[in-house]
């Protein structure tokens, strides 16, 4: 029987057994003794992986990194320090898991420096305001950090693409009947807009249109018009209305092309 199939007779482990284990691969670096350790100490990585859910990663790969950290905690850890594990793998699973928040969690890339500042000025925040018992400002934030105001704002101002605040976040409407959200406080693209630059392109283009071109444009594409009709209204053929047409919509299509380039 394999050393694996044997410990899984005595699931979960007792302590006693798990030191024993540990000092094993202090001595050996066995790996089949290594994954033994790592299986039975894996619910040390899913405890943690949930704390740091909902921050704008999925769990699967919070916990992926946990279980790496996991690894490394056990490939690193010396039973003859008299330390209990959980209280070593704890902080290094932690640390893995924050890294990667670090690098991964920014919606857009930025510098390295600037995200390791962003870091220090957030720990630096929160220990001048239990310090003092109020925000500190940014002068005080960058004297503490020995920098200039301009790199705490930079950073700041930065770091908000860390964690994007929801088109959905609501704000006080100031009385009105419903509340604003984000997105309300937005500038958008008027349709009005775009139908008056179409107007003003079409008004340009009629002038080199002369009577009967005008007709039939006005007729077929604002009055829905039939080539039929239009052609008894002017005392025409259909096909000559057709013709006239086609000439219109190229004339038209010149006028657009001419209208992107400028």
């Amino acid at each position: 029987m394999d050393k694996k199939a044997y410990y899984s007779m005595d699931r979960p482990l007792s302590k006693e057994k798990r030191k024993e284990l540990f000092a094993e691969y202090a001595k050996t670096g066995d790996k089949e003794t290594r994954d033994i350790l790592i299986e039975e100490h894996l619910y040390i990585a899913e405890i943690l992986a949930k704390k740091y859910t909902g921050k704008g990663i999925d769990y699967d790969d919070i916990f992926q990194v946990a279980s790496m950290g996991l690894i490394f905690a056990v490939e690193r850890f010396d039973p003859s320090k008299g330390f209990e594990f959980s209280s070593f793998a704890t902080p290094t699973i932690i640390g893995e898991i924050k890294k990667y928040f670090r690098d991964k969690g920014w919606t857009i890339r930025v510098p390295r420096r600037v995200q390791e500042l962003s870091k220090k000025i957030n720990d630096v925040k929160i220990s001048l305001a239990q310090k003092n018992q109020k925000t500190p400002t940014i002068s005080e934030i960058a004297e503490a950090l020995d920098i200039t105001t301009a790199e705490v704002l930079e950073v700041m101002e930065a770091s908000k693409v860390y964690s994007p605040e929801s088109l959905d976040m609501t704000y006080d409407s100031g009385g009105e009947d419903r509340e604003l959200t984000r997105g309300d406080r937005i500038g958008v693209e008027e349709d009005y807009f775009q139908k008056v630059e179409l107007n003003d392109f079409i008004e340009r283009a009629m002038e080199k249109f002369n009577d009967v071109e005008k007709t039939i444009l006005i007729d077929r594409y604002q009055y829905r018009k039939t080539q039929v009709s239009i052609a008894k209204k002017l005392g025409i053929s259909q096909m000559t209305v057709s013709r006239i047409e086609k000439k219109i919509l190229e004339k038209m299509r010149k006028e657009v092309e001419k209208s992107e380039r400028a």
